[in-house]
Order: structure tokens, then sequence, then C-alpha cells
């Protein structure tokens, strides 16, 4: 079999095989308790017989992670054009959005779960909190990577700032746009998770937190199983959509 030639489904098939085999070997070597480290037939075993309430929490926690990236990477963009638009917006935003990273994300969770209780909400925010920065770097990077040759050209044209910004860099900024969804997408589960860590009544995080202080860890690995497929499904759906819509550039 020539791995170049494997369709990206039988590889990442594959890989999950290789996973789970080498999940059981470590079981099976290190002889652990099964409330210590269960075996992946017991962790299915849980997650089917599980799957209604797995289900339900994990629909929440994918609401959470959708809006909380559509939120991030919307203050994300508007943040990019506004540091590229105006030299004094750009003098007083960079500065802050770099102190703000100086402040662990994480610890602002307890301080949302106060101002915006412990439903949805404070969760979206986190969400939204953790993916700000990386599409707001990304997409400011790209506006400002434009092509010299583009520009000189387009002032030659006598073309305006907002022309210049809205069809010159932004268009060239879209590859590297795409970069900082991608990002997002990867990280957007994490505030979400951690959200529901520090306060909350659904989710796979919360569901996980009281799993775990009941000793039943084979219920953790399952939601863990799910949020990774959560993850995945997201981050190959925007993928996908980028590969369609930049697919000159991508």
């Amino acid at each position: 079999m020539n791995i170049r030639t494997t369709s990206p489904g039988l590889r990442l098939l594959l890989i999950t095989a290789g996973l789970l085999v080498l999940w059981q070997a470590i079981v099976w070597l290190t002889n652990a308790p099964h409330f210590i480290l269960p075996g992946p037939f017991r962790v299915l075993n849980a997650l089917w017989d599980q799957r209604s309430l797995i289900g339900e929490h994990a629909l929440v926690t994918m609401a959470e992670i959708i809006m909380g990236m559509a939120l991030g990477c919307l203050l994300g963009f508007a943040s990019a054009m506004l540091l590229q638009w105006s030299r004094s917006f750009r003098t007083w935003l960079l500065p802050v959005l770099i102190i703000s990273q100086a402040i662990p994300v994480f610890a602002l969770a307890p301080i949302l779960m106060i101002w915006l209780g412990y439903g949805m909400a404070s969760k979206v925010v986190m969400a939204a909190l953790v993916i700000f920065f990386p599409v707001t770097s990304a997409c400011y990077d790209g506006l400002q990577r434009t092509s010299r040759d583009w520009l000189q050209l387009a002032q030659t044209m006598g073309a305006s700032h907002a022309q210049v910004l809205w069809q010159i860099r932004l268009p060239a900024a879209l590859p590297s746009l795409a970069s900082g969804l991608r990002v997002a997408a990867t990280v957007a589960p994490i505030g979400a998770v951690i959200g529901e860590w520090v306060g909350s009544s659904s989710g796979l995080g919360y569901l996980m937190l009281h799993a775990n202080a009941r000793m039943q860890v084979d219920t953790v690995f399952a939601s863990l199983i799910v949020l990774a497929c959560l993850s995945l499904l997201l981050y190959f759906s925007v993928d996908y959509l980028l590969r369609k819509l930049i697919y000159w550039a991508v």
C-alpha cells in the first residue's frame, strides 16, 4: 500500500486503530485497575450505554463552541481591520491586545462565571476570548504582508485608502486569515470546556467533572472521545469550507 496515495479517511481509520491497539497494550502491560486506566472496550461500552446522556451534553458543548468561534472570529477580524485602517487605532489598540495576552485567559473563567452566570453565555465568551488573539494576529499579519507592487500600482491609479484595504489588502490576507480560522477551530473547544469545568450545569466538561468525582473514569474517557470527535469535525468542516471559498490560495 502506498501511504502517499491512501485516502484521508483510510489514514484516519488506520491511525485510530493503531491508537486503540497501543492503548490496549498499555493496559495489559501496566495491569492498571479500570478506575485508573480503563481499556478501550470498557470505554466504548460506557459510550454506548450512556449515549443519550453524553449526546445531550455534547450538543450543549458544540453549540458553545460554534457560537464562541463565530463571536471570536468576528471580533478578531474587526480588530485586525481597525488596526490596518487607522494609525490612531493601531497606536492605542495594539498595545492593549498585547497586554491582554499577559493575563491567562483561563484565569478569567471564574470572573466570567460571576458576571455572566453559569449558563451558556460565559462559555461562549470564554471560547471567543481563546480564539480572539490568534485570529486578530493572523489577519493583521496578512494585511501587512500585501505585495508592495500591488500597493504602488493602486497608489498610481489613485485608489482610496478604503479601496486599497477592501480590494487589495483583504483579498491578499485571505490565506493568513484562513490559517487563523484553522487555529480557532482547534482551540475553541478548549475555552468552552474550561468554562464548563469552572462552573456549569451541562456540557461535556460538566459531565467529565462529575464523572471524575464519582471515579467513573470510563465515562470521562468516553466524553473525551466525543469531544475529540467534535473538535475534528469542526476543524475538517472549517478546512473544507476554506478550500472551497479560497480555492486559489489553500
